[in-house]
């Protein structure tokens, strides 16, 4: 399991780096696009919302497609074209042409994150799920550490052929998806049983292995039609759909929050908003790492739900200065991001076949709509009252009703391992 978590993580890593710095690379932008193209919070936040509508829209039948075709082409096709759309957002120059990029990368886009979480199910057995997704999931705090600095630099190519700073981070940051869509195909290993870079002895092993928990079927979906009907998943889905808020209506509202009040200028901001982004990091392997070992998944969701709301809490009630606003939102981003890695390992837990590449999408789809929820809230309530005090409150409520959903309701059956 080394090998393959060697061979695979790093490789997916880097490409849900890509993608999620193609997606939020936007709050980057924001301050200076916003200036130069007169945008307020309520188009800002509509724009970046947008994007997860056509997502939702679409990821159902990209799981679809991908579990009939395969995840290397797929993937491959899922990169290009979204690589195409990312650098596209260059050309934007009012509301509705930023309104219609968005909603093309978000169809672009759609399928990526649920393919990779169907992919992961076939290589590793559930009880090393939520370190493996945790590592996988890094990558959204990671894109923030390196997205920062390299956008801080890209909006100081101001007036450089003539294009905004803005635009050049577009241009830049949405050519790494095409050039590695080839790699895709080239790289990536459909099933463990294709692995020649694991032995035989080991090909087997994993193979077995894999075939017998997906051969487990006792209290689990398998079809489709089971999974869409089912209780159970609807009812797992609604504490990721506030994780979701949570986790959006702060990432395309970061760089704003810290230069609220500050004078700061955007490069310098958007190169601070680094630090809570490594503290998502250490979230993300600490509490996932923390899940495999214990065996324990709804507390390793609902106890970082509760650190991100209290971060939100501290935020409002910290002095107005960046270094109180980094530190706070630091918290709260250990909190929501160390949620991921445990959560994932509750869906697929209970589901099979057809149903696992259906019921991953159906669950983040329903948590894409709270991407779509997150970022719109925080901007509609910044206009109505100038400030983020009543956003940043309504995100760490929503929070707290996450995790108590979590708490209250068992969305597994019991198993030997705590899942």
């Amino acid at each position: 399991m080394r090998k393959v978590r060697w061979r695979l993580i790093p490789f997916l890593f880097l490409l849900y780096i890509v993608a999620y710095l193609d997606r939020a690379n936007l709050s980057f932008a924001a301050i200076d696009m916003n200036r130069d193209l007169g945008f307020g919070p309520a188009v800002y936040g509509f724009g970046s919302g947008i994007f997860f509508l056509s997502y939702t829209l679409f990821e159902v039948p990209s799981n679809l497609i991908l579990a009939r075709i395969g995840v290397r082409i797929w993937i491959a096709r899922i990169m290009f074209t979204w690589g195409i759309f990312a650098t596209a957002m260059m050309f934007v120059t009012n509301p509705a042409t930023f309104y219609t990029m968005r909603f093309l990368l978000g169809v672009a886009e759609a399928g990526f994150f649920p393919g990779i979480i169907l992919y992961l199910t076939h290589w590793f057995p559930a009880r090393e799920r939520a370190r493996a997704v945790g590592l996988f999931m890094t990558a959204t705090a990671m894109a923030g550490v390196i997205g920062a600095p390299i956008s801080s630099a890209l909006l100081r190519m101001h007036g450089v052929g003539g294009l905004k700073g803005w635009q050049w981070l577009f241009l830049i940051e949405g050519l790494p998806a095409m050039v590695l869509a080839p790699v895709v195909l080239y790289y990536m290993t459909e099933l463990p049983s294709d692995a020649k870079w694991l032995t035989a002895d080991e090909r087997d092993w994993l193979t077995r292995e894999m075939a017998a928990e997906h051969a487990q079927t006792e209290g689990a979906h398998v079809t489709l039609g089971a999974a869409l009907t089912s209780a159970r998943l609807w009812i797992v889905s609604l504490p990721y759909f506030c994780i979701v808020i949570a986790f959006y209506g702060v990432a395309f509202w970061l760089p704003t929050i810290v230069q609220a009040g500050s004078g700061l200028s955007s490069t310098l901001v958007v190169l601070l908003s680094a630090i809570p982004y490594i503290a998502a990091t250490a979230g993300l392997a600490v509490v996932g790492s923390h899940s495999d070992h214990t065996g324990e998944r709804r507390w390793h969701v609902a106890g970082p739900c509760l650190i991100g709301a209290t971060g939100f809490i501290l935020t409002i009630l910290a002095p107005p200065t960046p270094a109180f606003a980094l530190t706070t939102l630091s918290i709260a981003a250990f909190g929501v991001w160390g949620t991921l890695g445990p959560y994932w390992t509750l869906p697929t837990a209970f589901l099979r076949g057809t149903a696992a590449a259906g019921g991953i999408a159906l669950v983040n789809s329903i948590g894409n709509l709270g991407g779509f929820v997150g970022p719109y809230l925080v901007g509609w309530i910044r206009d109505a009252t100038g400030g983020f005090t009543a956003g940043l409150l309504a995100l760490a409520s929503i929070l707290v009703i996450g995790a108590v959903i979590v708490l209250s309701v068992r969305t597994t059956p019991k198993t030997s391992t705590g899942q």
